[in-house]
């Protein structure tokens, strides 16, 4: 069944027909999509009233927030929603044992109440432009393509002094289509934002790892900040004298809730597709690269929800890293299974023959495109042996904490080994590496990294034979007195890490720090977590030229498939991938049915909140408050017209992560819910988009408003909010027939006529 399905959607892989709701658009592009009938799918704005840099657009109160997620403006005092995941980092941040705001919630009942959120930023799009042109000019067809790169380069680095030259906007410039495009972004970013309000994790993490990536879903995953000003008008640093901001728009919010077939769009900052990768790419995720990162997530995660599970203070310390690694590990696991499941890789090959019979057709195609696809092949198979070693030298060293931390210290060791040791840099240096570390060991526990050390060095160890791709820890650890074992015993490795966090200024706070009151040559380069960090070089050192090499042979065949297969299909609307900036996309909310016997409804309820209710499960807990409410039906003016308490909806919008915390949009500019997952059926939508399959997973935002006046209590800010609601349409209370009955219509107009009298 999903063998004809899939083939049927070829043509929708990576280009729009009338029947799929496929794209993530900048926005400059909007005009383009209106001979797409978006009108008659319930579009009611104009292109300038979703993107414009002379007026008031919906685009002025989208945010790019932290560069991670995307946020919008709510309230004409600069009041912003998100998703509750996407605030998670900043909520553990402010929650200790005493204030457990990640369990109970966190709720500003006053302006100097809300919570100061270091290095997190908004971010506001000002305006875009194609600068194709300009940046292309400066390159020929003969040169290689690092020649290539250091020349566009160029031209963008002053293509963006140029823009922020006399202004307080932040420039990008950034490559499309793999090189054949480019686009300025200016942008105003404001770094004053400030935690309101946030419902415990019983609400905005309910299904927990379970549900996540699931549909149906009962998550009420939103959260609240503000972003502040200074006086004057312009972004600042965090100061108590600065204001609310007076945004240029806010999305007013609909109280009508949505219905199947609704018309919805989404405006965010999607973070990375892949949507022309090859069927040798997908080999290669396939074999190599996702299983060898889900087992190395895996282990890490294992080991650190067993020792969470027993300790309240690393819960709270772990719970952000955890939440993170964990949803990315997920995604792997479902991206795997939805790409076979979906024959993903035979599309992409018939897709590649397509494209070679075309080259065929012309000799001058032939001359330009003829080694395009053998490029790709050979540079996938010369990655192949690379990959696995790579991703264990690699992600080993990033996943264990202390090994991470003492990467800072370089410069340090650096300046400390000089001949000549210049104090002032020295003191300096120290100065900023206090400062970090007071961050670093805030949310690090030593017993915790010691036991995530011993078990990826196992796992390294068990995974990687002995040889050049097997780095000499034990001959590295010579004080240790310890030997390479004949077996991995999980013995030997927790003693090697006892040794190693005995004997590390890196595992103590208090060791660290007076080492940092006195530096001393050595201390440093000798220390065993440097030594176990520097043991791991060489290995990524001896496989990063044959790396290099096939990514660089992957640059200029991206660029040339791309441009060729835009040329082979003139008529189509081609997107790039996503990259981080703001996008446009377009659907309707809708149900599906992801297997034989199975339909899914296209929204879900507080009814079902309490029917996966286990009080044996932290992740299916509910709050007993929210089942008062339930039970007295307390729902006040955000019950759906039948009564019931909406939670959920989905919609085929083409999100990725990055679009968390995304505005879902209806045809009048009215927000009606919060973007914040994909469903499983569809995990391999990075790659390749399944209209009928592919769904987007959203708050219904009656639900979050509901959240915070009944339940939180935190009625002032709804009250900030531009609620909307439709008056009904009139309905006659005998035949119930509204307009269509003439004698309603009589009576009506008589009622006006005395009105006027």
């Amino acid at each position: 069944m999903f063998k004809k399905l899939t083939l049927g959607l070829l043509l929708c892989l990576m280009s729009i027909s009338g029947f799929c709701d496929e794209g993530m658009w900048l926005p400059i592009h909007i005009k383009r999509l209106y001979n797409r009938d978006l009108q008659k799918m319930g579009l009611q704005l104009t292109p300038e009233e979703i993107y414009s840099i002379n007026q008031s657009s919906l685009k002025d109160a989208i945010v790019s927030l932290g560069g991670f997620c995307t946020g919008e403006i709510v309230s004409n005092q600069g009041l912003m929603l998100t998703n509750h995941h996407c605030a998670f980092g900043s909520i553990q941040t402010h929650s200790s044992v005493d204030h457990d705001y990640l369990t109970d919630g966190f709720w500003a009942k006053t302006r100097s109440e809300e919570l100061p959120n270091e290095k997190l930023y908004a971010r506001f799009l000002v305006r875009m432009e194609d600068v194709t042109r300009q940046v292309l000019s400066a390159v020929n067809e003969e040169m290689s393509a690092k020649e290539r790169a250091q020349a566009t380069r160029k031209v963008m680095e002053q293509l963006k002094s140029d823009a922020e030259e006399g202004t307080h906007y932040n420039v990008q410039v950034k490559s499309f289509y793999e090189g054949n495009e480019y686009y300025l972004f200016v942008y105003e970013t404001f770094r004053d934002v400030r935690l309101v309000g946030a419902p415990p994790s019983a609400i905005g993490k309910f299904g927990g790892d379970t549900d996540n990536w699931m549909w149906p879903r009962h998550t009420g995953d939103f959260s609240m900040f503000r972003v502040y000003m200074s006086p004057d008008g312009k972004p600042a640093e965090y100061s108590p004298n600065n204001v609310p901001l007076k945004p240029k728009h806010h999305l007013p919010v609909s109280l009508d809730g949505v219905k199947e077939g609704d018309f919805a769009m989404i405006l965010g900052f999607p973070g990375s597709t892949d949507r022309y990768l090859t069927s040798w790419g997908i080999d290669l995720a396939l074999s190599k690269k996702n299983p060898t990162m889900i087992k190395i997530f895996q282990t890490r995660l294992e080991t650190l929800k067993a020792i969470m599970n027993k300790n309240p203070k690393v819960r709270i310390q772990y719970a952000s890293k955890y939440a993170s690694l964990s949803n990315y590990w997920k995604y792997l696991i479902g991206q795997s299974k939805g790409l076979r499941r979906l024959h993903v890789y035979e599309e992409k090959q018939a897709i590649e023959e397509k494209f070679r019979n075309w080259i065929n057709e012309s000799p001058e195609r032939q001359k330009e495109y003829g080694d395009v696809l053998s490029s790709f092949k050979n540079a996938y198979e010369s990655l192949k042996p690379q990959e696995v070693p790579f991703r264990y030298a690699a992600l080993t060293g990033r996943l264990i904490e202390s090994m991470r931390f003492a990467e800072e210290f370089g410069m340090l060791e650096t300046l400390l080994e000089a001949d000549t040791v210049n104090q002032e840099k020295v003191k300096a240096t120290v100065k900023n590496l206090k400062e970090s570390a007071k961050k670093f060991y805030k949310d690090y526990n030593p017993a915790t990294d010691e036991q995530v050390f011993a078990n990826m060095l196992r796992l390294y160890y068990e995974n990687i034979p002995a040889g050049d791709n097997r780095p000499e820890f034990f001959k590295a650890m010579q004080k240790a007195e310890f030997s390479e074992p004949e077996t991995a015993s999980p013995e030997a490795f927790k003693a090697l890490a006892r040794y190693v966090y005995q004997n590390s200024v890196f595992t103590s706070e208090e060791k660290l720090n007076s080492f940092l009151n006195n530096p001393k040559k050595g201390i440093i380069s000798s220390d065993p977590v440097t030594l176990a960090t520097e043991a791991l070089a060489p290995v990524q050192m001896r496989l990063f030229p044959a790396i290099r090499q096939a990514y660089g042979q992957l640059v200029t065949a991206k660029r040339l498939f791309i441009k060729g297969i835009r040329e082979e299909n003139p008529e189509k609307l081609y997107y790039p991938d996503a990259n981080s900036t703001m996008r446009f996309t377009y659907g309707s909310v809708g149900s599906y049915s992801p297997q034989d016997a199975v339909e899914y409804n296209y929204y879900t309820t507080l009814k079902g909140v309490m029917e996966k209710e286990d009080p044996n499960n932290p992740e299916f807990t509910v709050p007993s408050k929210l089942k008062a409410l339930y039970e007295a039906k307390d729902y006040g003016r955000y019950a759906d017209a039948d009564g019931t308490m909406h939670v959920g909806f989905i919609s085929n919008n083409d999100i990725t992560g990055g679009n968390s915390g995304s505005p879902v949009i209806n045809g009048k500019g009215q927000l009606i819910g919060t973007a914040f997952d994909g469903n499983w059926e569809a995990m391999s939508g990075d790659i390749a988009f399944e209209p009928n399959l592919q769904r987007t997973i959203s708050v219904d935002i009656r639900y979050t408003l509901f959240v915070i006046d009944k339940f939180a209590g935190a009625g002032h800010l709804v009250e900030e909010m531009t609620l909307v609601k439709s008056e009904p349409p009139y309905q006659c209370p005998a035949c119930k027939k509204g307009k269509k009955c003439k004698k309603c219509r009589k009576k009506a107009k008589k009622k006006k006529r005395k009105a006027k009298k």
